[in-house]
């Protein structure tokens, strides 16, 4: 089967980038000179560069054009998204590690950030969610049993806790809380990063039409990792 024309322009686009051909902030070539040179409608193209964008691989600028974003993985402040999905999407390659999954009884912060009594059993994950090998996000979840009872029985290495949950206890609600933190020594270790580098963590509760699912923390390395959005009024 032929792969689509907004597919070919996608990887024509990240191997340039990738083989450091074009470097960051380097100006790509317009939808016009895109539709010209893979033969096929400037829609296509858009589509192409349109989805670069929005996975934080380009960035667009009005009246000047499309360019090459910083190098720095990027998520969105105003969506959550499954973090494979975000890593594949920039073309590279995606792969994690898990560390821990296991019952443990809650403590007072934990148990009230699930709506649980202090001392309840709660279902407790550790991973690391690599980029091109290196790690990107060491995620902490702590899931509420009584909704998702089975969370203990699954491989976190072929579907991330995120894609678990989307389908046994679909997304209704979120709140999260984003800070500048200093990781421990513990979790420097996981995230290969040194006592000095900065981390950004985010905290976020999760609910299902039947209560809170599970409240994580998600901690990123500060130089390989940044938040965006973009809002239209």
């Amino acid at each position: 089967m032929a792969t689509p024309k907004f597919a070919e322009i996608k990887q024509y686009i990240l191997a340039r980038i990738e083989s450091g051909e074009w470097e960051e902030h380097s100006r790509v070539p317009s939808e016009n000179q895109m539709a010209e040179l893979f033969e096929c409608s400037r829609m296509t193209a858009r589509r192409a560069l349109t989805e670069l964008t929005d996975g934080g691989v380009l960035e667009r600028s009005q009246g000047l054009g499309t360019f090459v974003a910083e190098l720095k993985s990027q998520s969105s402040m105003m969506a959550i998204r499954n973090i494979a999905d975000e890593i594949k999407d920039r073309g590279h390659g995606y792969s994690v590690k898990q560390l821990e999954l296991t019952q443990i009884d809650a403590i007072a912060p934990i148990a009230i950030a699930l709506g649980l009594e202090t001392g309840s059993p709660v279902f407790y994950s550790v991973l690391v969610h690599c980029e091109q090998g290196t790690p990107l996000q060491l995620e902490e979840r702590f899931v509420n049993p009584k909704l998702v009872p089975e969370y203990l029985l699954q491989d976190f290495t072929l579907q991330t806790p995120h894609e678990y949950l989307s389908l046994v206890a679909p997304l209704t609600e979120a709140r999260h809380t984003i800070e500048a933190v200093v990781a421990n020594e513990h979790n420097r270790q996981h995230l290969a990063i040194e006592a000095t580098e900065p981390c950004l963590q985010i905290t976020r509760r999760t609910w299902s039409r039947k209560g809170v699912v599970s409240y994580a923390r998600l901690i990123h390395p500060g130089t390989r990792f940044r938040l965006g959005g973009h809002l239209t009024f």
